[in-house]
């Protein structure tokens, strides 16, 4: 017996593991799942249908829910696009150029995940609101950033700048830059390079990254809240409509607002394990290769 025969059968014996640590694992796995997972989820559905789906209907169509709706997605509508060109921007940056505070550029690209929401929340308030820095300058031209859709869509791009960029970082940095030289060395341009040498190598890691910030967008509650002001029906987005509906206590029109925001968020997973799958599936196939 060979040594590449003799790896694949400890390989294999590893991944089997002992009969009952391998069951004990896998049921964990699914408790964890059904209790912390599956039935909160299915608990939003049943109080959601509590009253019937007229009740339902009534209160996902109400005009303060559809004006919600409207601003996640005039949000989402914003600041993913705003994302997409600054992902692609500075991971071809940091994959393709060696320059100076390089490090500090990828530092600050991950500063939003180890900064609460609410403090940059906060931090607009503190630029833009009445007695912020540019508030009085604002205020003389009678431009709103905080307490409107301009702070909203601030918000929730901050919150959201990482997960392109992040996304696509180390996969171009894998690609190296062999292919976009010898595109140049072939007289192309640098947008066709890009078009037709880069785009097509990161277009499912782009995919992506671009639906894990459709999600992190349309969830956002603490940044959002601190910037809205709540008004109802002007400044509230579907989370905050959540909110102010359960603190009112008409519960069941506040599991049916969030019950769309369910659907929503499955539709993106679905997207999501898509685009992975045709990741892993590119990856392997390049592996092969």
């Amino acid at each position: 017996m060979n040594t590449a025969t003799l790896a694949a059968a400890g390989v294999s014996r590893t991944r089997r593991g002992a009969p009952w640590g391998r069951r004990l694992l896998i049921l964990a796995a699914w408790l964890v799942f059904v209790l912390f997972l599956l039935l909160p989820l299915l608990i939003v559905i049943n109080e959601a249908l509590k009253q019937g789906f007229g009740t339902f209907f009534a209160a996902i169509l109400e005009p303060d829910a559809v004006a919600a709706l409207k601003l996640t997605l005039i949000a989402v509508g914003i600041s993913v696009p705003l994302n997409l060109v600054f992902g692609v921007a500075a991971a071809w940056c940091v994959s393709k150029y060696e320059f100076r505070g390089k490090s500090i550029l990828v530092t600050l690209i991950d500063l939003p995940f180890s900064v609460s929401p609410v403090i940059a929340g906060l931090i607009y308030v503190l630029l833009f609101g009445a007695q912020g820095w540019f508030g009085p300058w604002l205020m003389d031209r009678d431009i709103q950033i905080v307490f409107a859709v301009p702070g909203i869509v601030l918000a929730t791009l901050f919150v959201t700048v990482p997960f392109v960029a992040r996304e696509l970082i180390p996969l171009m940095q894998e690609q190296g830059t062999q292919e976009e030289e010898a595109a140049r060395l072939l007289g192309a341009s640098g947008w066709q390079m890009f078009w037709h040498v880069t785009l097509p190598n990161i277009r499912w890691g782009l995919i992506y990254g671009v639906v894990l910030c459709t999600a992190r967008a349309m969830g956002e509650f603490g940044a959002v809240s601190v910037v809205s002001g709540h008004i109802r029906g002007l400044t509230n987005t579907l989370p905050l409509h959540v909110e102010i509906l359960y603190n009112e206590y008409n519960h069941v029109a506040a599991f049916s607002v969030a019950s769309l925001l369910l659907a929503l968020a499955l539709l993106i997973l679905l997207l999501k394990q898509w685009s992975e799958a045709r990741i892993n599936r590119l990856k392997a196939a390049a592996a092969q290769e």
